[in-house]
């Protein structure tokens, strides 16, 4: 094996230099189960979809 790309010994030297950083945390719901939520309020339960009827009227 002539020509190898560096030794095993140094393998993952600058991986296990670095410093561990934690996650962000996650504000919502992730996609699947999001729109797992919204199919089962449409399509399951059928409910409308938007704001309730009396918010727009009382805007107008």
């Amino acid at each position: 094996m002539a020509g190898s790309h560096g030794s095993l010994t140094k393998a993952g030297k600058v991986r296990n230099q670095t410093p561990k950083v934690e996650g962000r945390k996650r504000k919502g719901l992730t996609p699947i189960l999001r729109n797992k939520k919204n199919y089962i309020k449409r399509i399951v339960k059928e409910m409308p979809v938007g704001q309730p009827e009396y918010r727009q009227e009382r805007r107008r």
